[in-house]
């Protein structure tokens, strides 16, 4: 093996986990694991190029869809971690998504003809942005299924909001921000009646439409409002991705289409198939809208509402120069506008040519009004060669174009080719290609679609993995690939397989620009962003009846359910309403109950609730789901519903075990030796300047509040040794001492955290 140079041994000895001192015994080791693994010295490289040390964090998050699953997929770059599932258009158990009352109201807001559904098919993420750059605050989503799109806030990665469009019945392009958020781009897919009524295919040309929604985002709630939000008309071409323009171009949209022939197909009805005559032209159509001028007319009350949303019908928008056609390559699947505004790019399925069109050229045709034509429905065509300014040989099947931090320098999925192309798109130049694995779709770099991207990194995202991983059946996994173009030549790092639904898009934000919290205000509505009506203090749980309407409003906290006990009647519909009085990072609580399709995620601080039917009588344990402490096992309780007509008998609780003066006296000196433990403790972190450090101030302010209980507790074991009530002394003893053992987790936690993260004496 050749010798390495100190750089490199060093990225070697990282990679494989050993100290980096120097000797020939680790330079040897390093050799027999690269032997013993069969790999070469590429492959340990690219390994230390992704390898994040233990309590390590990585440099940027990347936002995936997760197709049919109807999630978010949250990983690291450039570990390619996975961090998080985010449940957005389907159930998501593990955070109670769609199983508690608040996140129920979530989706209740994405209904379709007032049905409830599970199914989405996550498409096109998109974060939000402030002049053109991301602002990490939130993040959006849409459904092609149902055309939907939903709002999650990246204060805690939970989905706030889905609202349903009112005119289209699929979409793809979903989301996609104007400069400053003030708007998100959904265009519509496949051609319908907006009408959502029967039409039949032979009026498909007259009353079907195609469509484009400027989803109106309010910044001060962080909410879209539907009210503001307008929609263009478009022929019954089947609408794809689309692009805000930005600096020069600030102001409009591009939106690629395919099957601008309108064919319907049918082989039922002896026709030949939708695909033989949607790619039957050697052009489709980009289409540009002037959104800021539609806006204005909005606000000037010049448009209608139909369906309660505005929309512009075509004739309106050709009057108002605000719809303008140019043709662009057959079947394309990219539109992407360059960092400095002044061009687009748009490639086609069917072609091998990514195409480069000037914002510049577009405006002095239309100034002129130099069209070439119009389309069957009057909208002004731009001729091909007077809106373009280049067209590049990239590679057969070029889709999705992102951007480096170079001047120019851009990056093109080659899907028939599986293969990335680097090309500028200034000179034209291919600058070097790199074979993926396999059939490349979208692509990413590391904040790509900004007006600043970082270029370092760039995430291929395949459709096919084939023969990359371990066969699992069948339906393999997705194969996201991690590249480094950090350097004139592209090296591949990373595969990475996906297991969660196909993948369509993803982007990648800087990780210091997102500041998500740890912990909510006590008794928080997470979903609302507001104090929830149903929080519960600790001392103040209770049960509230109306009728055959029973609340709940209970609490949980290191290993206590309150109450343990709850008693309904067959017949009465019950909310349980719980509230997490932790406060330290990560103390999550979990909530099911046996036969009631009850679970729920409540995290420090929040408040959540479940409402059911006590349909029938009998016995339901519930327990805690989140392995939260030692006594996470004995953290349950039981929902008693009686059946109708119960009297109960009067019998008296019996004990399991006998307790004696011994017991009690036994238990109160390990108390004794135990709070010593804790003194110590807490000496040590008040020594410390612990309160310059968040995660300590919370575990300091649970372990006070653990405290507190334990004095109660001992109270309580006091008062029943005066009266020689052995069992409950011994048994309030045992729970005070349950206190100061979760007190003690706590403060050697905070310790431990100080320790590691050099903390200073405070003289």
């Amino acid at each position: 093996m050749k010798l390495f140079n100190k750089l490199a041994v060093a990225l070697l000895l990282v990679a494989v986990g050993v100290m980096v001192a120097g000797g020939p015994a680790q330079a040897q080791s390093l050799q027999e694991v690269m032997k013993a693994r069969g790999l070469t010295e590429k492959d340990i490289l690219a390994a230390a190029k992704t390898y994040t040390p233990t309590g390590g964090r990585d440099e940027y998050l990347c936002f995936s869809s997760g197709g049919q699953s109807g999630q978010v997929i949250v990983y690291g770059i450039p570990s390619m971690r996975i961090l998080k599932y985010i449940g957005v258009f389907t159930p998501e158990p593990w955070q109670g998504y769609g199983f508690d009352d608040e996140s129920k109201a979530v989706l209740a807001g994405g209904k379709i003809h007032g049905k409830q559904l599970t199914f989405g098919d996550s498409h096109h993420p998109a974060i939000s942005e402030t002049d053109g750059n991301y602002d990490g605050q939130y993040l959006f989503i849409n459904d092609k299924s149902n055309p939907r799109l939903a709002v999650i806030d990246l204060h805690d990665f939970e989905t706030k909001q889905i609202v349903a469009n009112v005119f289209f019945s699929s979409d793809h392009g979903g989301c996609f921000v104007t400069p400053n958020t003030e708007y998100i781009m959904e265009a519509s897919q496949y051609a319908a009646p907006f009408s959502k009524e029967f039409v039949p295919l032979e009026e498909f040309n007259e009353k079907y439409r195609g469509g484009l929604t400027y989803w109106k985002f309010d910044r001060e709630t962080g909410r879209i409002d539907p009210d503001q939000t307008f929609t263009f008309e478009l022929p019954p071409y089947s609408q794809d991705l689309s692009d805000a323009g930005k600096g020069p171009s600030y102001g409009w949209g591009f939106t690629n289409s395919f099957c601008s022939e309108r064919y319907i197909g049918g082989i039922e009805r002896g026709r030949p198939p939708f695909e033989a005559g949607c790619s039957s032209k050697d052009t489709d159509f980009l289409q540009v809208t002037n959104w800021k001028k539609a806006a204005e007319l909005v606000a000037a009350g010049k448009v209608s509402k139909v369906n309660g949303q505005y929309l512009i019908p075509m004739e309106q928008a050709i009057a108002e120069d605000l719809l303008f056609l140019i043709p662009e390559p057959k079947s394309p699947h990219g539109c992407d506008v360059t960092p400095d505004g002044k061009s687009i790019i748009v490639s086609g399925k069917l072609d091998s040519h990514a195409w480069v069109y000037s914002f510049d050229k577009i405006m002095k045709a239309i100034e002129d009004r130099n069209f070439e034509t119009t389309d069957t429905y009057d909208i002004p065509i731009i001729a091909l060669q007077t809106a373009l300014d280049k067209s590049v040989n990239v590679g057969l099947g070029p889709l999705h174009t992102q951007f480096d931090s170079e001047d120019g320098v851009c990056y093109t999925s080659i899907y028939v080719d599986s293969q990335i192309t680097k090309w500028n798109y200034r000179t034209g130049k291919v600058l070097d290609t790199l074979p993926i694995h396999y059939n490349v779709g979208h692509l990413m770099t590391m904040e790509g679609d900004t007006k600043t991207p970082d270029g370092k990194y760039l995430v291929a995202l395949n459709k096919l993995s084939i023969d990359r991983f371990n066969p699992v059946g069948p339906l393999h996994p997705q194969n996201h690939q991690l590249i480094d173009i950090a350097h004139p030549t592209m090296t591949l790092l990373y595969d990475m397989p996906l297991p969660l639904g196909e993948p369509h898009y993803a982007v990648a934000i800087k990780a210091d620009k997102l500041q998500p919290t740890v912990r909510y205000k006590t008794g928080w509505n997470s979903r609302t962003d507001e104090k929830s009506a149903f929080r519960a203090r600790a001392g103040r749980e209770h049960v509230e009846r109306n009728g055959n309407k029973v609340d709940v409003y209970g609490t949980l906290i290191r290993s206590h359910i309150t109450p343990e006990i709850i008693e309904v009647q067959e017949g009465d519909i019950v909310s349980i309403h719980l509230t997490n009085l932790e406060r330290a990072e990560d103390e999550v609580h979990g909530f099911a109950m046996y036969g009631q399709n009850i679970q729920l995620s409540i995290e420090p601080g929040k408040t959540a609730s479940a409402t059911f039917t006590a349909d029938r009588a009998g016995v339901y344990p519930y327990y805690c789901t989140e392995f939260c402490s030692a006594l996470h096992l004995e953290m349950q309780g039981y929902l008693l519903v009686q059946p109708k007509g119960y009297v109960a008998t009067g019998a008296e609780m019996q004990e399991g075990v006998t307790y004696t003066e011994d017991d009690y006296n036994t238990q109160v000196a390990t108390n004794v030796a135990t709070q010593e433990v804790i003194d110590q403790v807490v000496g040590f972190i008040t020594s410390h300047n612990y309160a310059d450090f968040p995660t300590v101030v919370g575990l300091v302010e649970d372990a006070t509040d653990q405290l507190g209980f334990a004095a109660e507790a001992k109270k309580k074991a006091e008062d029943a040794a005066a009266k020689q009530d052995w069992q409950n002394a011994m048994l309030w003893a045992n729970q005070w001492w349950q206190y100061q053992v979760k007190t003690a987790d706590l403060g050697l936690r905070a310790k431990t955290h100080l320790e590691e993260n050099g903390a200073k004496k405070v003289k």
